[in-house]
């Protein structure tokens, strides 16, 4: 029997259990959405734009698991797409993005809507396929799902000519081989070199020397799906939990043993006891340049351990110890029962808690105006209480604050922009987000800056009836932009104060309910309105237009030189030192 090419697409993806696809359709990618019409099995959520496309599907494949897959057509819709495979590449996430191509004749000829999108793609994804004959399509797919979630995970692209997809070929009766989550299910008792068990031991015997030991866990944990794992290796040494931005919601936040972020807008204490430690423990993180502050300067009193599942980040930015390559659940699995149990509170606990009191650097400023952190506590009063919240945001203040404010009572639920930073991220993620737990009530944290960039997702939101509810912190400027010119550049403030419209009506006209809030004595009754609302809300909070983001480490600051709110009082006299780290009460 034969079929097209482009219904050998969609069968391939249905055997990879594909059931999510965001994309926009155009010319060179017909023939496909017309062989989606024959396939009621894969649901396709239509996006105004395709940025938005890789965007969703990048935060489905974070909250399932699951591979992301995104379909644009070719030239612009190619191109549009990049930012966010540029973004999944950097934060690790699993994607394929199937493009459409002019046909085989006129490639090279600069025909209409032509652009060699392989070749533009090569820099921000693991792997581009152009597929020049329909046989090669169900083996093509399946080698992509296999790329994007092997080792590390990231983006693969597959360009597929129009002819390509319209010519017919015998139908391939499916192998069916399952490559669904293959990274994702570990085995957790895997054979392991007799290196990576040399390491290991290692690692065990340094781990139980440690008097101030400190781990790091980053959206490594939230890939291998290793939470428990985490869980148990700090209970057992008793030991002080940090995480990354993507770390968040990978340890119990109210735990005693978690402290929270560390790093360029880290807990004030995190970013101190990284200089204290003896030893640091980094799982699954890549120990960026926000993290680390100034290079060279990361953990000067520490040993350093770096479990990553990529070799190449091992002595990329800090010189480690001991390397663990693998995946976290494995080695953690292996790791874990060779480390002795340590029942008794150290001082060491006692010495964070001490900076905890003595800098207290989520509190939250008593002034009139709302602020940033004053919504975000109440809003964190909701979701402390929710069964399975899942908050989004976009980048800049917002995004900083929230990962800093949020008590995620919910494993792997916090989804934001990390290493590319996309602005414009928070809407589109939100779409993703929801269509992958859909009885999760998802919070979309965006900055007025952001929201401007994709706002016309809410077209999405409205069509596909997602009950996203929306946050804008409305403070009229580019917020971090303008705390740096403010900080650094002697308050020259320059194109980053902004006009908005207004929200409201705009939420009105793609019948989203919506309200403005300009009082404190109106945050928590608005925030509870919106959580009891059956479908999509939006909430515009007027905030305190020239708030910066504390704690910060300035840019070529070490972590020892982490810069506090000036509006905090901090206790004065010391009752802790060791070795130079004070500490007060």
């Amino acid at each position: 029997m034969k079929i097209i090419g482009a219904s050998a697409v969609c069968e391939a993806l249905i055997d990879q259990g594909v059931e999510v696809i965001f994309g926009h359709p155009g010319g060179a990618i017909l023939p496909f959405y017309d062989a989606l019409w024959h396939y009621p099995k894969l649901r396709h959520v239509l996006v105004r734009h395709e940025q938005a496309a890789a965007h969703a599907a990048e935060a489905y494949a974070r909250l399932t698991g699951n591979v992301g897959v995104c379909v644009a057509t070719s030239g612009p819709g190619a191109t549009n797409l990049m930012t966010g495979l540029a973004a999944a590449k950097m934060d690790s996430t699993p994607l394929v993005a199937i493009t459409g191509q002019v046909a085989r004749p006129f490639m090279g000829t600069e025909a209409f809507q032509e652009c060699d999108t392989v070749a533009m793609s090569t820099p921000v994804v693991k792997k581009a396929f152009l597929i020049m004959n329909p046989e090669e399509i169900t083996e093509t797919i399946q080698e992509a799902f296999r790329v994007a979630q092997e080792g590390r995970p990231g983006p693969v692209l597959i360009d597929l000519p129009k002819d390509v997809q319209a010519e017919s070929l015998e139908r391939a009766i499916s192998d069916n081989r399952g490559l669904k989550g293959r990274i994702f299910q570990v085995n957790t008792k895997p054979d392991l070199s007799t290196g990576s068990i040399k390491e290991i031991t290692k690692a065990a015997k340094l781990l139980n020397r440690a008097q101030k030991p400190l781990l790091v866990v980053g959206r490594g944990v939230h890939s291998s799906k290793a939470w428990s794992e985490v869980l148990e290796l700090a209970e057992k040494m008793n030991a002080p939990v940090l995480n990354t931005l993507h770390g968040v919601s990978a340890f119990p936040r109210h735990h005693n043993l978690a402290f929270g972020m560390l790093g360029m807008h880290g807990m004030y204490w995190s970013n101190l006891a990284t200089v204290e430690a003896d030893v640091i423990f980094g799982i699954g993180m890549r120990f960026d340049d926000r993290v680390i502050g100034k290079p060279g300067t990361f953990g000067p009193n520490a040993k350093i351990i770096h479990l990553d599942i990529e070799q190449s980040q091992i002595n990329k930015n800090v010189k480690t110890d001991i390397g663990l390559i693998g995946d976290v659940k494995a080695i953690l699995s292996n790791l874990t029962p060779l480390v002795e149990q340590k029942d008794e509170l150290s001082p060491w606990l006692d010495q964070m808690n001490d900076l905890v009191k003595g800098h207290p650097s989520i509190d939250v400023p008593d002034v009139e105006v709302i602020t940033q952190q004053y919504v975000l506590r109440e809003l964190n009063k909701i979701i402390e209480l929710s069964p399975s919240p899942v908050v989004v945001t976009g980048v800049g203040q917002h995004q900083m604050w929230t990962a800093q404010f949020m008590f995620l009572p919910t494993q792997n639920s916090f989804v934001s922009s990390g290493g590319l930073g996309v602005m414009g991220f928070e809407v589109p993620a939100a779409i993703g987000a929801q269509v992958a737990r859909p009885g999760s009530t998802v919070w979309a944290i965006c900055g007025d800056g952001g929201f401007q960039m994709t706002l016309q997702e809410l077209a999405t939101i409205a069509q596909e009836h997602l009950p996203v509810k929306l946050i804008i912190m409305n403070n009229g400027y580019l917020g971090m932009v303008r705390q740096w010119q403010e900080l650094f550049y002697d308050h020259h403030y320059k194109s980053v104060s902004m006009s908005s419209p207004n929200y409201v009506k705009l939420a009105e006209a793609y019948g989203i309910p919506a309200v403005n809030v300009s009082t404190k004595d109106e945050v928590g009754m608005a925030i509870a309105t919106a959580a009891e609302h059956q479908g999509p809300y939006l909430i515009n909070f007027f905030v305190s237009p020239e708030e910066n983001v504390y704690p910060m480490v300035p840019p070529g600051a070490t972590l020892a030189e982490t810069v506090e709110d000036p509006r905090v009082v901090h206790y004065k006299e010391p009752v802790h030192v060791i070795e130079g780290l004070v500490s007060y009460p």
